[in-house]
């Protein structure tokens, strides 16, 4: 039996890893930082063979402690500070856990396993928004990084430290460059969780807007089941290399919007939307796209689920919840 470790079990990512894993027959341990350890109840309930471990990315004594307690075959570091716009509120916290984080991390694999004889295998979740103002649509592995915010910059460097590593210690270390992946258990300060919630809360009669930054941001939107499929085969290649992961299609804010009131069966649209400065960011990025023929060749991987099939599976799930709660 195979043991991974999951750094981020309580976000989204980390919940589909653990159930993927899980159905393959893994002996699963998820990381739990102090602020999570109140999660502990939901983790028994949503994921009960999932065995929690008490670590934290801004402590590297933890992370060794608890990669020589599960002994993992596979590391998947899928932890951090993810909301873009809370990146430029909070910088330092930002490169703290989403940058060095990554390298402590990876300074945990190297003191436990040694370098010559590492037997871990570490996936790093890298993003799409380490190309920022992108030089080029759409990106791939070869395309040079120009990062619009503290996260994208964290992300970089955390991106070129696994590089590093097992550049200069032989380690099996990977990164998957993902861009937007959504799913229902997204959660709802992320603008894709926020605009099925509140065309649901619409539709169930809760709210009468949605109010929202800019419509005329483009982003590659794909499944998130379908993603940590692609991080899991990563782990399973020869030789460890990094992988754009993407759907190779963009979609709008608008689009995504246009796509959920039609999934609830809203056809006068333009009377619910609303804009706000404020939730705009003070720098954006315009347009992202990705070009995963790489991950196609060499992974074997192509994501399965449309972004018509994705929209219309969160608006389902979050309309669900709002009908329970108007009943209640």
């Amino acid at each position: 039996m195979k043991t991974a470790l999951i750094t981020g079990i309580t976000g989204q990512d980390g919940r589909y890893m653990a159930e993927l894993l899980h159905a393959k027959g893994y002996r699963v341990f998820g990381l739990l930082h102090g602020a999570a350890e109140v999660k502990r109840d939901w983790l028994a309930q949503a994921l009960p063979f999932v065995e929690p471990l008490c670590g934290d990315l801004a402590d590297r004594a933890s992370l060794i402690a608890a990669v020589e307690t599960a002994e993992p075959d596979e590391i998947y570091n899928l932890a951090g500070s993810s909301f873009v716009a809370r990146s430029f509120q909070e910088p330092e916290v930002t490169a703290d856990v989403t940058g060095l984080g990554v390298l402590r991390m990876l300074e945990a694999v190297r003191i436990v396993g040694g370098e010559a004889h590492n037997p871990i295998r570490m996936y790093q979740a890298s993003s799409s928004e380490m190309f920022g103002k992108v030089v080029e649509a759409p990106q791939s592995e070869r395309t040079p990084f120009y990062p619009r915010s503290p996260y994208g910059v964290a992300k970089v460097f955390g991106h070129y430290s696994t590089v590093n590593y097992r550049e200069s210690y032989d380690m099996y270390a990977c990164s998957g460059i993902c861009f937007n992946h959504e799913s229902p258990y997204r959660g709802k300060e992320f603008v894709s969780r926020k605009i099925t919630d509140g065309v649901a809360r619409i539709k169930a009669g809760l709210s009468d807007e949605l109010v929202l930054g800019n419509l005329d941001a483009a982003r590659d939107w794909g499944f998130a089941g379908d993603y940590v499929e692609a991080m899991w085969l990563t782990l399973q290649q020869e030789k460890a290399d990094d992988f754009v992961l993407a759907t190779g299609t963009t979609h709008t804010v608008r689009q995504f919007v246009d796509a959920a009131f039609a999934a609830a069966g809203i056809t006068d649209t333009d009377r619910y939307i609303r804009t706000d400065p404020q939730f705009m960011r003070p720098t954006d990025v315009a347009i992202l796209v990705g070009d995963a023929s790489k991950a196609a060749t060499v992974l074997g991987w192509r994501p399965q689920v449309s972004f018509q099939d994705l929209v219309a599976m969160m608006v389902t799930a979050d309309l669900e919840l709002a009908l329970a709660e108007a009943r209640a």
